[in-house]
Formats: structure tokens, sequence, C-alpha cells
């Protein structure tokens, strides 16, 4: 059994994606990158689609995760937002299913709770408590990056207890867990 395990962690975002690596090495997490793709000089909808499939097999290429963790899409007022944010993270989900990496969705609060103990904490909160546990020297601007950092680190936290979150571990795996939604 393996004691080193990488997590790349994503928050998805059309504006801006946020992601974050560890590493898990005898049950202690490291940081190894946090960082953020800025798709805001980018009007076309689909080319923004395109780079966040691009980034994150370039991510996958680069630190061959065993496992990624993405924060869910939330229930907003605005439809065509959420159709944007579930369009944003089914590229980045698909992504990882070319590469077979195993991938599990967490609700905004469950994330939140985990690196907090609050559901409802600020980014900023998210943020510092994440520069605390890492010990990461210097927050970036954006909180996306953070974002995506803390949806690895709640994985981390969560994965001797993965009931409550979907989980895929390829595109078969994901088909038949959702057969009923897609019909």
């Amino acid at each position: 059994m393996s004691t080193e395990k990488i997590i790349l962690g994503i928050d998805p975002g059309t504006t801006i994606m946020g992601f974050g690596v560890i590493k898990v090495v005898h049950k202690k997490m490291e940081f190894i990158q946090l960082n953020e793709l800025n798709l805001k000089k980018y009007s076309d909808h689909y080319t923004k689609l395109k780079l966040i499939f691009e980034r994150t097999i370039e991510l996958i290429d680069t630190h061959h995760p065993d496992e990624i963790a993405i924060e869910a899409p939330f229930f907003g007022k605005n439809v065509q937002s959420m159709l944007k944010l579930g369009r944003a993270q089914g590229v980045a989900m698909a992504a990882g299913l070319t590469r077979q990496i195993p991938i599990t969705e967490y609700l905004p609060k469950k994330i939140k709770m985990a690196i907090t103990g609050n559901g409802n904490a600020s980014k900023e909160q998210v943020a510092k408590m994440l520069q605390s546990l890492l010990k990461i020297k210097e927050l970036p601007k954006n909180l996306d990056s953070t974002d995506g950092l803390a949806a690895a680190v709640c994985h981390y936290y969560n994965s001797s207890n993965q009931i409550s979150s979907k989980s895929y571990s390829g595109w078969k795996a994901f088909v038949t867990q959702n057969e009923k939604r897609l019909k």
C-alpha cells in the first residue's frame, strides 16, 4: 500500500479557475502548488471551456495526481451562471476522467466546514486557515486558487469517509452512477 498520494483540487469557474495541489506522505499534508487560470480576457464561452480542459490536462500531466477533488456547483438564482459553472466543472471532470483519475465532488459548505469548522466561513477565513495549516508564505491576491487548494485538503480530511460525496473512477463509473439523471 502506497504511503504517498497527490491530490489536485479544483474550483471551477469560467472567469477564474482556481487549483491547488497537495502531497500526502505518511498521512501528513505537504503543500505543492496553488494557482489560477484567468479567463477574463476571453469572451467566447467555448474558448474558455477548451482552455479549462487543456489546463487541467496540463496539471495532471505535470503533477500526476492520484485523485481529484472538485468543488460542486452551488445553486444560485442566476440559471445562466449556474449552467456556465456546471459546464466548466464538467470539462475539468472530463479531463480527469480521460486520464482515469478518480474524482470526488464536494459542496462548498462541506469544504468550508472541513477547513475552518464553519460551513459559512468566508473565502478569507478559508485562505488564512490553509496558510496556517500548510505554512504558505504569501496568499494570492485572488482567492480562487485557495478555494481549489481547499477542495484538495477537504478531500484529504474526508478520504476515509467518502460516503456522502460523489466519486467517479472513470467514464463507465460516471455513466453508471448517473444513468437515471442522464435519461
